[in-house]
């Protein structure tokens, strides 16, 4: 139950922060990605992207919509910084 947990927790917080980092950095000048239905749309992938991973015994359903909503919430904040210098706004 507690690695579940944690496992869970890992998800959420790492899909936030790499995708906020790849849309930072990789994706800053591309138009699509700052529409208001990208975070959706990414979230929602990841999390389709991460339910095969469901039948292993650690990785439940509530684990693939955390990595979903982690990644959209990423997304989101990756979207803020779009006209910042590149040092600012960490």
């Amino acid at each position: 139950m507690i690695l579940e947990l944690l496992v869970t927790g890992a998800a959420l917080g790492g899909g936030f922060a790499w995708a906020k980092g790849f849309v930072k950095r990789r994706l800053r000048f591309v138009d699509a990605v700052h529409t208001r239905p990208a975070p959706w749309i990414a979230g929602v992938a990841a999390a389709l992207v991460a339910t095969p991973f469901t039948l292993l015994p650690v990785i439940t359903g509530v684990t693939a919509i955390a990595l979903g909503a982690g990644v959209g919430l990423g997304v989101r904040a990756g979207q803020k910084s779009r006209y910042l210098p590149p040092g600012e706004g960490t």
